[in-house]
Parts: structure tokens; sequence; C-alpha cells
């Protein structure tokens, strides 16, 4: 456990504020969990994963509708945290979030109530937690501003060239359908846009793939 305890602390930036004994009782009860990409590592309030610390890879935040239509909240990538893995740990708070492994993915699980009980011993704990959960509803409330004031093709435009700069690529191996799960929209009206897209040459579309062709136009677009 010492070289991953140690290697848990160049991740962890509350590490150095904790005493000993906070240390200890965190490392003693980490998990280390490796999953595949497609993986549906939480799932809703009921679900008490514990909190995430994420070593490497890319996880996906999301709500369901009614209906069953998905829609992005944020992304967590290599050192975030997430708590909302954790409602159990915040009783006021009852958000069916689903938390999804966008690639292979390695973290760091941390019990929620082991997390808890050191949070009621520091106050510097504490600043963090409520600092993580400051900048997550913050990115919902972006994300409620964006889909309130602007428009469907600005949304998917910024979708597409922020995809390209994970990706690091052009192509996006990518469904209409999966693109619609993140902005929340049907998949009939993803197609619609993107075949507009194509015809104005700012993308070209086959089977599975979205090619951006015009990056400067997207942008510009995106806003």
């Amino acid at each position: 456990m010492g070289m991953e305890k140690t290697q848990f602390a160049e991740y962890f930036p509350l590490w150095k504020k904790l005493t000993k004994a906070q240390q200890e009782k965190i490392a003693g009860s980490l998990v280390e969990r490796e999953v595949p990409r497609g993986t549906v590592i939480h799932n809703g309030s009921l679900d008490c994963t514990g909190l995430l610390v994420i070593r490497e890879g890319l996880l996906r935040a999301y709500i369901l509708s009614d209906e069953g239509r998905e829609i992005t909240l944020y992304r967590l990538f290599e050192r975030d945290m997430c708590l909302f893995s954790a409602p159990c740990m915040m009783n006021s708070i009852q958000f069916d979030v689903v938390i999804q492994a966008e690639k292979d993915s390695r973290m760091w699980v941390i019990p929620a109530e082991v997390y808890r009980r050191v949070m009621e011993e520091s106050a510097a704990a504490a600043n963090y937690t409520n600092e993580v959960m400051a900048s997550r509803f913050s990115d919902v409330m972006w994300l409620i501003e964006q889909i309130m004031w602007k428009s469907f093709d600005r949304r998917l435009a910024a979708f597409l060239t922020e995809e390209a700069a994970l990706e690091g690529s052009r192509q996006l191996k990518i469904t209409h359908e999966i693109i619609g799960n993140h902005l929340g929209s049907p998949r009939e009206v993803v197609t619609r846009m993107l075949r507009y897209f194509q015809g104005e040459g700012m993308v070209k579309l086959s089977r599975g793939m979205v090619e951006l062709t015009d990056m400067e136009k997207l942008e510009e677009l995106a806003g």
C-alpha cells in the first residue's frame, strides 16, 4: 500500500492538508478500480458507490429523462474527483446521476462513510469538497444556459470541436445517437443538423464516423 498511497497523494490535492491519522484512514480504505470503456460505474441516487478520484481515462456524468433520453452534465478527467457517485453522503441532494466510462479508465474509490468522517474532522476537507461541488454546479448551470439560450447548431458545433480536441483527431468514431445522448436531443434532430453541416462543407458523414472538414467554420459557429 506504500507505493499506492504515494501515487494517490499525487492525484489528491487535499492530501497534504490532512493529518497523519486522516491520511491513514483514507489510505487504508482505498480501492483501485479499472473499468473498460462503456462501463456504468454509478447509477442513480440509490447507488452509493463512493467518491471517485480519476487516475486516468475519461468519465461522463449524465441524467436520464422519464422518456429515457440522456443528456451529459459534465465530464471527469485525470485528477478530477466525483462527488455525485456518493449521494448517501449528501442527504439534501437527490440527483439521479449516472457515471459511465467513456474510455478505459482507472480510478480510486474512497468509501463515502470514510470520507464523511474525515470531512467532519477537517475544515480543509470540508472546504475542498464545497469547492468541488460548486464547480460541478457551475458546470450544470452552464449547461442549462446553453440549452435555454444557445441554438442547436451552435451547441452541436461546440460539441464536435470539443470531441476533436479530446480525441486528438478530426475523424470522430461516433454515432448520431451517441451525439444526441450527449446533447439531450433525438437522433433525428442530430442527423438533420449534421446533414446541413455536410452541405455547408463543415463535416463529412459516413457510417459511424463524422469527419470535421472545416474546423475554422465550426469553431466560428460554436462561438
